[in-house]
């Protein structure tokens, strides 16, 4: 299966499937003589659990951690770092039913055309706990990044058709969805038990904000900062839509609206508004980056659906097994990850843009 390593020199390539023996990443590019523990990633593997409330699937999963490699007496060694997570609670009789139908909204038809021979249980390949690995390695680049001065932070904005009205960062943690206004959060907590008691599930939408990051990033034409952003978020299962800045908003407004005046901030070039979300030409402009994700409904419910047999045959079904009704707070994790990582790699590469920075590197 090609497709499973993203990145240039940043790069990563996750392995596994949602009821094999376990699931994790290579993370190679990391240079050497960076702090690094295993509880730096358990911190953010341990958002994307499963288990965390009522809204989540209840699959008791600890995902615990391993380091087996490229990491010595605390300090990576710039060697690949390998990361290996076990499944302990993997109950592949949920599913030895769905080997003969495909599942509305999921990958089965696809992945049984492309490739005829899959691990069908849990989705496999496809599963949500393919993005484990993208999460460990997420928290190596956020960790870099950290000691760069540059911060990720996701959070919900919208779950169904209910979205914030204000903005709290201490709240994001506060309540089951990771939204950063406690109201939204208690108005969408009745929304979704009531889709709850219908057998359904819904969706939402992920802003993500990257502050302090540097002018200069992003490689034009094919390799456009916000371009390999909409790949890394796009490549994550759950999520059908990407925007950064104004996003769509921006086809609504006019050229004296949507474009950024600059000014001088004591000798400083700043800009007076961000419609651009951080990015112009491709290239980050210094202003916060800030990029949104919409997550779909999590296809696994329930309720009553109609599809087809691999013989053909329509049928009803009820999908069994334990599902998350709400996808969007586990989801948030892995929008931070797949944007720390993007960021990492594209510093990374910016380093060789001027040859006066090689050669400052080199003259010594």
């Amino acid at each position: 299966m090609a497709g499973s390593t993203f990145g240039t020199i940043f790069r990563i390539t996750t392995w596994g499937e949602s009821h094999g023996e376990g699931v994790g990443v290579i993370v190679d590019g990391v240079p050497s003589g960076i702090p690094l523990e295993q509880n730096d990633i358990q911190e953010m593997l341990d958002k994307r659990r499963p288990g965390q409330s009522q809204y989540t699937t209840p699959r008791n999963e600890t995902d615990t951690v391993s380091i087996l490699s490229g990491v010595f007496e605390g300090k990576t060694t710039g060697t690949p770092i390998s990361l290996f997570v076990k499944n302990k609670t993997q109950r592949s009789k949920d599913y030895s039913e769905i080997a003969s139908y495909y599942r509305p909204g999921h990958a089965d038809y696809t992945y049984h055309k492309k490739y005829d021979h899959y691990d069908y249980r849990g989705g496999g390949r496809s599963s949500g706990r393919e993005t484990i690995g993208r999460v460990a390695a997420g928290a190596i680049a956020k960790k870099i990044l950290h000691l760069l001065g540059i911060s990720v932070v996701a959070y919900t904005t919208s779950i169904g058709p209910i979205g914030i009205s204000s903005f709290c960062k201490e709240d994001i943690e506060k309540n089951p969805f990771r939204m950063p206004d406690l109201d939204a959060a208690k108005q969408t907590e009745q929304f979704v038990q009531e889709q709850m008691k219908q057998l359904n599930s819904v969706g939402g939408v992920i802003e993500c904000v990257v502050s302090n990051l540097p002018t200069g990033l992003g490689e034009p034409v094919f390799e456009k900062l916000d371009a390999n952003l909409a790949k890394a978020i796009m490549s994550i299962g759950a999520v059908k839509g990407f925007e950064i800045g104004d996003g769509f908003l921006a086809s609504t407004q006019t050229g004296l609206e949507h474009n950024d005046g600059f000014f001088n901030d004591n000798g400083t070039i700043k800009k007076r508004t961000n419609h651009s979300g951080g990015v112009l030409g491709g290239i980050s402009d210094g202003s916060p980056l800030i990029l949104r994700a919409a997550i779909k409904p999590t296809p696994s419910i329930a309720a009553l659906q109609k599809t087809v047999t691999k013989d053909l045959e329509e049928i009803d079904i009820s999908i069994k097994g334990r599902h998350d009704p709400l996808i969007v707070p586990r989801a948030v994790v892995v929008i931070e990850a797949m944007t720390a990582i993007t960021i990492l790699d594209a510093l990374l590469l910016n380093m060789t843009s001027q040859f006066d920075r090689v050669k400052q590197f080199y003259d010594k």
